[in-house]
């Protein structure tokens, strides 16, 4: 049984979101259960109205959310102990739940679940990781914005927590993965990516297959498995990627409807384009997941309709199910045993981020 705590105030449409969509993960993960955490008038009048999400959910009181627009300070000082926030990741520091999913304020939910939760020993940043779609099937990417900038260890730890969630999530034995750069070249880039590689070759893991250097247009090739780099860069790749998405569907609805013809193409083109709306879905590859602390936490996109709220949900219940964590130690374990001592500084994390 694999139990899941839930922020169900998160995201811009609460319980009216949340609700229905656990009642999906339900009827396809028969052995889940879930701790819903929220204000009483609005999840009670809600959950009343699924008698079977009711029979497999622990609701919980909590006196307040989290709004989307607080600071992360601000949410920490004020929500902690008694938001459905906070009560939800600490139900996976207690061991009540196996994972925490919320589509509430990303930078609240970092700060609070990095107060609660503490990264593992030898990480010394978590990382947010996000799975992207390729022409290959799907990649991990980290970090997409949990920690601006790195250096040369932290995008080591990266690497090894994303192939560790590889491995939980395709069922890899050892997934490629590749640090994102500025070209193949072992010459080019920062200095601190250089390093990363060089350190990351020689310590040859026998969970991942380091490929090198990859660059921006390998990501959608799906040329590794685990791309990896440090949080700005992520943050402006995926962005990028969604952008891009959406104006290529613009593109080719105004393009399907300028015309007769290009009306009658549609319709003898329906399939095709049925199966490129099913390949660009993100609601199914909707939930980034906080990768490096002592337990799982899950943030969906806060916009995310029902069907996309499940796919967070699911994808926490597969962390879970394959025990991400320990695959994350024991990856941890072996790299430390076999790279030589790193002698570089890590960066300082800033007063922000200590909370």
């Amino acid at each position: 049984m694999i139990k899941i705590s839930i922020d169900a105030m998160g995201g811009d449409h609460g319980p009216d979101v949340v609700l229905p969509s656990l009642l999906k993960v339900a009827e396809r993960r028969p052995d889940v259960r879930f701790l819903i955490f929220g204000r009483e008038d609005a999840v009670s009048p809600n959950l009343i109205k699924y008698p079977r999400l009711r029979a497999i959910s622990e609701f919980t009181h909590c006196e307040m959310s989290i709004k989307m627009d607080d600071k992360p300070s601000q949410a920490l000082r004020q929500g902690r102990g008694k938001s459905s926030m906070w009560q939800a990741i600490e139900a996976v520091k207690t061991g009540e739940a196996d994972v925490c999913v919320s589509a509430g304020n990303t930078g609240a939910l970092m700060a609070m679940s990095l107060f609660c939760l503490r990264t593992m020993a030898k990480i010394d940043r978590p990382a947010l990781a996000a799975i992207w779609p390729t022409s290959r099937g799907e990649s991990l990417v980290l970090d997409v914005g949990a920690t601006i900038g790195a250096d040369a260890q932290q995008l080591i730890d990266f690497a090894i927590l994303g192939s560790a969630m590889s491995r939980a999530l395709f069922d890899l034995d050892r997934p490629s993965v590749g640090l994102l750069n500025v070209g193949v070249e072992e010459i080019k880039g920062a200095e601190e990516v250089r390093e990363a590689g060089a350190l990351l070759r020689e310590a040859n893991l026998s969970t991942m297959d380091y490929r090198g250097f990859v660059e921006g247009d390998d990501i959608g090739k799906g040329a590794v498995d685990v791309v990896v780099t440090e949080g700005f860069a992520g943050n402006i790749a995926l962005k990028t990627a969604e952008g891009t998405a959406r104006q290529i569907g613009g593109y080719l609805r105004e393009a399907m409807s300028r015309t007769i013809m290009a009306k009658i193409g549609y319709v003898f083109a329906r399939s095709a384009f049925a199966r490129l709306r099913e390949k660009m879905d993100v609601r199914k590859i909707n939930g980034g997941v906080f990768l490096g602390l002592n337990g799982i936490v899950v943030k969906s996109h806060g916009g995310a309709d029902d069907e996309g709220f499940a796919s967070a949900v699911e994808l926490g219940y597969d962390m879970a199910r394959n025990r991400l964590i320990d695959k994350i130690k024991a990856d941890l374990e072996q790299f430390h045993e076999r790279a030589p001592k790193f002698s570089g500084t890590r960066a300082t994390p800033s007063d922000e981020e200590q909370g």
